[in-house]
């Protein structure tokens, strides 16, 4: 058996432990993924920026930072999560036609430097990161390695795709609307969105909006060990979490009080697969039986229709920005051959709206999080959903189509009605994979937490491991 099988299914914490000890050398876990990705990744096309060999000579090199996963093989989401000298294209044709390299990193991927980590690649997005599935018209379609035809979800599908398939071991991802949970629940994987201003944006994007950085894992103790890592604030940072009171590792095994959970199983304007809402209810019963109080009951602000609207107002004007950034990098402005037609069509309607109009969906969205808060506040410890409302689609469900380009932000909304209230209201909220379909599907739940309690959800979710493990459930790739 080569060190590339020895490893696959190491989490990173695992990984750091080997070269710790002095078992393996940063170089030799290094190859090894670029060895799994060499071979496995050209039917998944998941990793679609290569740094081979900069990844090696960064092993090599007596510089590497003496981190926590000093050596550990790692991936970026190709989504403004700029590296120095590489391609940062977020999905989109016109970057990829100039070729555009980044000139500097960001505060946070200067952040996993730090910590060790070895940079082997960088992965696929869809366009602007907009749609639940990693399709865009530029690299083509990523694969789930648990039933190849269908998507590892999105926005962050290239990062879930390369952990679920055991390429590496961990991935950087994000999420404005549940882009960090959705492929974690559709590849099996722990998925945390921190609290909005727990890990920094800058240096170019705003913690004050829907959008957040963490990781994709498989193991709870690296989900914590990353944010160890990496949270607190940057310079010049608009929202600031208030700092742990103690390293999040900590929580790792550490008893868990009776909680006060509420149960919400069922997509309150749609429909919800079996599947999905029997993987919550069965969180349920496992919570119940663990000691913690389970009722049916959640925040009665989700009922409010008008919420749609108002976040489809500010997740249009941020993909129009996103637009403008794009045309000032390539030194034009960007017209409808250079993006997808959903791009274009939400940006055109962005572009419409007016000061008052942006203003209004501004104010709109602070009252939703007050009044989501308040259920937290009120004595309600944890809210469990599922994490999505449906089994992960298959690849062209929702294609790109000029005739109807708004069709795939409709089916976009059916597939995640769960994920982007909490964007809104700025709470950490993380994905586990409890449950598995009849047919062998990986099936999340989603636990939210009040403001800033990444430490409670942490802590829970360490037990949840240890009572349901899922350590040993592989996906079923490379055959």
């Amino acid at each position: 058996m080569t060190l590339a099988d020895e490893t696959r299914w190491l989490d990173a914490t695992a990984q750091a432990d080997l070269v710790r000890a002095g078992e393996v050398g940063p170089t030799e876990l290094v190859a090894a993924a670029i060895e799994r990705i060499e071979c496995d990744d050209p039917v998944l096309n998941s990793v679609i920026h290569r740094r081979f060999e900069r990844a090696l000579d960064e092993a090599a090199a007596p510089t590497l930072p003496d981190g926590p996963f000093r050596g550990v093989p790692f991936v970026l989401k190709d989504l403004w999560a700029a590296s120095a000298g590489d391609p940062i294209h977020n999905g989109m044709a016109a970057l990829k036609a100039i070729g555009y390299v980044a000139d500097a990193d960001t505060t946070l991927v200067s952040r996993y430097r730090r910590a060790g980590l070895v940079f082997v690649g960088r992965t696929n997005t869809p366009e602007l990161g907009i749609l639940p599935t990693t399709e865009p018209d530029a690299y083509g379609a990523t694969r789930n390695p648990w039933d190849l035809s269908r998507t590892p979800g999105g926005s962050s599908g290239g990062s879930a795709a390369a952990v679920a398939a055991g390429l590496v071991p961990a991935a950087h991802a994000s999420d404005g609307g549940g882009s960090i949970r959705i492929p974690a629940s559709m590849c099996g994987l722990v998925g945390l969105k921190v609290s909005q201003g727990r890990i920094s944006l800058g240096p170019l994007r705003d913690e004050s909006g829907l959008g957040v950085e963490h990781v994709v894992t498989r193991s709870v103790r690296d989900c914590a060990a990353f944010l160890d890592a990496t949270h607190g604030p940057g310079i010049g940072d608009s929202v600031i979490a208030a700092a742990p009171t103690r390293p999040y590792v900590d929580e790792l095994g550490a008893p868990v009080p009776p909680l006060r959970i509420g149960l919400l199983a069922t997509n309150l304007r749609g429909p919800t697969d079996p599947e999905c809402e029997a993987a919550a209810r069965a969180a349920g019963a496992l919570l119940a039986s663990m000691g913690h109080h389970v009722e049916e009951a959640f925040p009665s602000v989700l009922t409010d229709d008008s919420f749609a609207a108002h976040f489809g107002a500010l997740w249009g004007a941020n993909q129009r920005i996103s637009m403008a950034r794009v045309g000032h990098i390539i030194g034009r402005e960007l017209g409808p051959q250079d993006v997808e037609p959903l791009t274009w069509i939400l940006g055109q309607r962005a572009a419409e709206l007016t000061a008052v109009d942006y203003a209004e969906a501004l104010a709109a969205n602070s009252r939703f999080r007050r009044a989501a808060q308040q259920w937290w506040a009120d004595g309600w410890d944890l809210l469990l959903t599922p994490t999505i409302a449906c089994l992960p689609p298959h690849i062209g469900e929702m294609a790109q189509n000029p005739e109807q380009p708004l069709a795939p932000i409709f089916r976009a909304a059916d597939v995640a009605p769960f994920t982007p209230p909490f964007n809104t209201s700025g709470q950490p909220a993380i994905s586990l994979p409890l449950h598995w379909s009849a047919e062998g599907l990986p099936v999340g739940v989603q636990l939210v937490a009040a403001y800033g309690r990444e430490d409670l959800l942490l802590r829970l979710a360490s037990a949840l491991e240890e009572a349901r493990p899922w350590a040993g459930r592989h996906a079923p790739f490379p055959a």
